[in-house]
């Protein structure tokens, strides 16, 4: 998911330059008309009829934006309210038709995530695959658009960010002079030592380890390096892009000199965005991102791999049907996908199980202990393994979410948490038909969720926009009376006091992490010196690791090694005090209604009803009409308002989840710089005692009572950024509401056309949304009367 803007907070603001500019240009039919080609026939009724609302709603905002720019053109003074009309009208004009839903494939290395992709999007070798090493070298984006060309925009590492990875891969390559045979020998096998070769001699040529990095910023790469930073390539079919495409993400073997200038430059690569035309499988508004496994030793990559997993709105963690029974890389994939639902955008994950129609026969029928039946065949014992890992791992997943995330989490509530599918077999079909590959169910999935995301936006934007139209027509209304001014003053206080209670019952809710919080760091104390044990213990003993960690301390605890997988001290470290927190800290973020208050939108949903409950009160004790526009524009646009809210929390949820390992990160730094810079003999036995040490050091002066703290002071920055931003909003509201006095224009009533056009298309969303209900009833009946597509595939002689 993209991060929302915020609609809180809205000042009205002075008249600049920007005030007069042109909204942007609405979107051809013809257009329009192709993003739906990738939905069945009853879908693309319902999404077209949501298009039509949404654009004629843009339509009308225009048309007023314009008529009320031209009133106020000449003039030296214009009033408040016109000005946040004016501005608010703006806003919404340009406010992108939808958000896209990033869908992230989060695997280990050969689990068959371009594989699945090239499936989705029907092209089978569209992305390189390869099942015997790493092929995706960088976080690839893939979505569909309007474009008649396939083009792909290659981004990489800035002059600045490539110079500081050269330092510090220059570091790693440092070799002591004064080392004996056995550590020499563990110098030369150590992973982080060879990662960091392989990567310089891509770009410079074989001999370049052994260079300083002063002479290696005067060598000159082997490929061309464009000033833009970014590499576009276009091609009229997919095979030709994907030509052209392969040599930058593919990961070329260690060893592997020579081929084209498009492979010397692949360590700078930090994105790959690619765009399909008018796809009828993918629709637009959907991206689907191939995200490697582990992050990356680069910092800007690493970071770009965290934000990435961290906007995804939804995550398929991708295992093969070999590996999904656990192991370590598993475990470790799932706790970070988790930990996307906590800290991030992620509302919905699933396992994808892949390569399901791998099965020795003879092999599963010796261990077979389920059913009576007799298999009769490779498909037959293909479809129950694949029944039976569904509903073990569905089981298994569910276990540990429960544990980890709210018992009303979206993604507890889903039935269906498992996929087990095939991308061989959806191009061969030799053993299962193309719905039993279950990559159809996939696609069905990816266009459900884009179908409620759209169906929502239009609600919220028509119903936003009439809001407006409501607030014009507030202007002129008559239900203005003679103590007006005290109704003013009287919502006002009435708005204080509640937001008094509003303080309060946010603080409630954020004591409930206090208690899990304190449990937290007792763990910790007591563990640290295990956990970073089982941390430093890597390969066999020391042998192999002597640059890894190094490699670590440079970059502040965490590394990402395509090996060893990530290393994350700072993470491991305070990880007995998420898990005593992960469950509470979700509560609090999440959207049900817990009896116990410890849910934050609940407590401003009754804040919001609150304001409109007295706002229903004031219009009826004091004779406005029972439509009064005044009580609904002051409805409509407090749930606006607050409705904003939302984005600003989870952005800052984030931050607030990363504030105990970054605490940490922060208050051992000294100690990874000393590590650091240790060489010679027994080296990476001195990195490991300045380690210990300074961890033990820096627990003894708090260190772990300061990431509570920290924590608990970002919360409070949390609610005083609510209470501000509600504060400032409602008030300016109130008194745009009651501005009749405020010498408005008789100009505003050349819009009554548009406010009563408006009135039609907000009444027309109920009629959308049953006229969608009604088709998705037929299609359910039609369905279940057709008759079975299931059985064995068509034998061709």
């Amino acid at each position: 998911m993209a991060e929302t803007a915020d609609c809180v907070g809205q000042e009205p603001h002075p008249v600049d330059d920007d005030f007069f500019k042109e909204p942007m240009k609405k979107r051809r039919r013809s257009d329009r008309d192709q993003r739906f080609r990738a939905f069945p026939s009853v879908e693309q009724s319902t999404l077209k009829e949501y298009e039509k609302l949404e654009s004629r709603t843009r339509r009308v905002l225009s048309n007023t934006y314009q008529k009320l720019i031209q009133s106020v053109f000449l003039d030296d003074s214009i009033p408040n309210g016109v000005k946040y009309l004016i501005n608010r009208l703006l806003a919404l004009i340009e406010k992108p038709s939808l958000d896209p839903i990033y869908i992230g494939l989060f695997g280990s290395t050969g689990a068959g995530k371009s594989s699945l992709i090239n499936a989705i999007i029907q092209q089978a070798m569209f992305l390189p695959v390869s099942g015997e090493s790493i092929c995706t070298s960088c976080i690839v984006q893939v979505s569909s658009g309007c474009c008649e060309w396939y083009e792909a925009k290659i981004h990489l590492l800035s002059n600045q960010e490539w110079k500081q990875e050269l330092k510090n891969l220059t570091k790693l390559l440092h070799r002591p002079e004064q080392l004996g045979r056995e550590e020499e020998d563990a110098w030369d096998r150590d992973d982080a030592v060879e990662e960091a070769i392989w990567k310089l001699q891509m770009v410079y040529g074989n001999g370049v380890e052994r260079k300083s990095y002063e002479e290696l910023l005067r060598a000159k790469p082997k490929g061309k390096i464009p000033t833009s930073r970014v590499i576009t390539l276009k091609a009229e079919e997919a095979g030709e892009l994907s030509l052209k495409l392969d040599p930058y993400i593919r990961t070329q073997r260690r060893g592997w000199d020579g081929g084209s200038a498009e492979t010397q430059i692949w360590p700078l690569i930090k994105l790959v965005e690619v765009t399909l035309p008018k796809s009828e499988l993918i629709p637009e508004g959907v991206v689907l991102v191939d995200i490697p496994g582990t992050g990356d030793f680069n910092s800007k990559r690493d970071e770009m791999w965290r934000k990435t997993i961290d906007k995804c709105s939804v995550i398929w963690l991708i295992s093969d049907i070999e590996r999904v029974s656990g192991g370590r890389a598993h475990e470790d994939l799932l706790n970070e996908s988790i930990k996307a639902c906590q800290r991030g955008f992620c509302r919905d994950m699933a396992l994808v199980v892949t390569k399901t129609d791998k099965l020795h026969l003879p092999e599963y029928l010796r261990e077979r202990k389920v059913g009576s039946q007799a298999i009769q065949s490779q498909r037959e014992a293909v479809l129950e393994r694949n029944e039976m890992i569904k509903l073990q791992r569905n089981k298994v997943l569910k276990e540990k979410l429960k544990r980890k995330l709210p018992t009303d989490s979206r993604v507890l509530e889903d039935s269906e948490l498992v996929y087990t599918v095939s991308a061989q077999e959806y191009w061969q079909q030799a053993l299962l038909t193309e719905e039993e590959t279950e990559i159809p169910k996939l696609r069905e999935y990816i266009r459900r969720r884009l179908l409620d995301k759209k169906r929502r936006m239009v609600t919220k934007y028509v119903t936003e926009a009439f809001g407006l139209f409501l607030l014009t027509d507030s202007f002129s209304c008559t239900d203005n009376l003679p103590n007006e001014y005290l109704h003013v003053n009287g919502l006002r206080r009435f708005v204080e006091e509640k937001i008094q209670l509003l303080e309060k019952a946010i603080d409630q809710c954020f004591a409930h992490i206090v208690q899990p919080l304190q449990e937290g760091v007792q763990n910790a104390r007591s563990s640290y010196r295990q956990i970073l044990g089982a941390c430093l213990v890597r390969s066999r003993g020391n042998q192999g690791f002597h640059q890894t960690l190094k490699a670590v301390c440079l970059k502040n605890g965490i590394y990402a090694s395509r090996t060893l997988g990530r290393i994350d001290l700072n993470e491991a470290i305070t990880q007995p005090i998420y898990e005593q927190i992960d469950p509470v800290f979700g509560g609090i973020f999440r959207s049900g209604k817990p009896s116990d208050g410890s849910a934050l939108m609940p407590h401003i949903d009754a804040f919001k009803r609150s304001l409109q409950e007295k706002m229903t009160e004031i219009g009826i004790r004091n004779g406005w009409k029972y439509d009064s526009y005044k009580k609904s524009f002051l409805i409509q646009e407090i749930s606006a308002i607050l409705g904003g809210l939302e984005g600003h929390i989870l952005r800052k949820k984030r931050r607030i989840y990363e504030s105990l390992s970054t605490s940490v990160q922060n208050d051992l730094k000294p100690c990874y710089e000393e590590a650091a810079q240790i060489t010679g003999k027994k080296a990476c036995e001195r990195m490991k005692d300045v380690l210990r040490r300074g961890l033990d050091r820096q627990v003894d002066e708090g260190m772990f009572e300061r990431a509570q703290e920290r924590m608990q002071h970002q919360f409070h920055q949390l609610k005083n950024g609510i209470t501000e931003k509600v504060k400032g909003s409602v008030t300016t509201m109130l008194t745009l509401a009651w501005s009749q006095g405020d010498g408005l224009y008789k100009e505003l009533a050349d819009v009554k056309s548009e406010c009563k056009e408006m009135e039609k298309l907000h009444r027309s969303l109920r009629e959308v949304a049953e006229n969608a209900l009604l088709r998705r009833g037929m299609q359910d009946f039609l369905l279940r009367m057709s008759p079975s597509k299931s059985g064995p595939p068509k034998t061709w002689i």
